[in-house]
This record gives C-alpha cells, sequence and structure tokens, in this order.
C-alpha cells in the first residue's frame, strides 16, 4: 500500500487558512479593545459626572469625615495632601476617578480605613469635583468602582472634536 501524502500545496493552503482565522480573531479583539479604550478615553470630570445636590452631601460628609486632615478647603494639612488645585491635579491628573476612589476606599479615613460606604465616598468625590470646578451634570456619580475607572481626571477642559 503506497503511504498517503498531503500534497505541499494543501498543507500550505491550511497553513494559510490558519494564519488568517488568527488575524481575523486578532483583528477582532484589537478594534474590540479600540472601541473599548475610545469609550473610556472620551469620559472625562470635565462631563458632568455627579450632581449638585450629591456635592452638597458629599460636602457634610467631607466636614465630618476629611476636613480635620485635608482642611475644610481642600488645601490639605501637614502629610494630608491637598485635594483642590495644582497639587491635586498633579497627583491624580491622567488618573482615574475610579483610582481616586479605591485610594479613599483603602486607606481613609487613616485611623478608621473602611468606614466610608462607596456612596459616601462617591457623594465626597463629588464635593471633591466641584471644588475643582469640574461642572455639574444630571446624573449622580456612581458608586461603582469599574464606571469610576471609565471617568478620567483631566486638568484641563478637552476641546470638542472639530468634526463633530
Amino acid at each position: 500500500m503506497a503511504n498517503p501524502q498531503r500534497s505541499p500545496v494543501r498543507g500550505i493552503g491550511d497553513m494559510n487558512i490558519r494564519i488568517a482565522a488568527i488575524v481575523a480573531g486578532l483583528a477582532f479583539v484589537g478594534a474590540l479593545h479600540s472601541i473599548t479604550g475610545a469609550q473610556e478615553a472620551q469620559r472625562t470630570v470635565w462631563d458632568g459626572v455627579y450632581t449638585e445636590e450629591q456635592a452638597k452631601r458629599g460636602k457634610e460628609i467631607y466636614a465630618q469625615v476629611c476636613s480635620k486632615c485635608h482642611a475644610t478647603d481642600l488645601s490639605g494639612v501637614d502629610e494630608a495632601p491637598a485635594l483642590s488645585g495644582g497639587a491635586f491635579l498633579a497627583n491624580w491628573g491622567g488618573l482615574t476617578v475610579g483610582d481616586l476612589s479605591e485610594r479613599v476606599r483603602i486607606s481613609m479615613p487613616p485611623n478608621n480605613k473602611g468606614k466610608l460606604s462607596r456612596q459616601q465616598i462617591a457623594d465626597v468625590l463629588s464635593h471633591v469635583m466641584n471644588v475643582n470646578g469640574f461642572p455639574p451634570g444630571k446624573t449622580e456619580m456612581d458608586s461603582k468602582t469599574e464606571v469610576l475607572r471609565q471617568i478620567r481626571i483631566e486638568s484641563t477642559k478637552p476641546k470638542a472634536n472639530s468634526g463633530s
């Protein structure tokens, strides 16, 4: 009996099909990542990510829990960093509200870590955004970290797309 052998042409064709499938799969993943990244990159603190009412609630919580260390005007005291102005933006600019929220959640207040609920943290961060001059919007800031990680802290208002 003769040994059946694959034709070299057929082997090359099978390999081309596999390579095409891999390339198509990678292209799909890349496109999906680009779409997701673009959505994340488009939302900033300039987009009205909290309400005025939420910022008022946050101001009350801030006064009770945070002002002892960070000062009433959010300027910081001793080792506690400022939560407003250039120092705040130097520390947090380019990061996300989710990053800031997680920092507060795991390390604040230092003498009673974890005291604040996620909703209280979102309220306090709304106050922080308000003091820093970021505009309020029509919907409250979400308390979920994965949602807050989609909102970038930007020191300057992004320019509107000229193609829109």
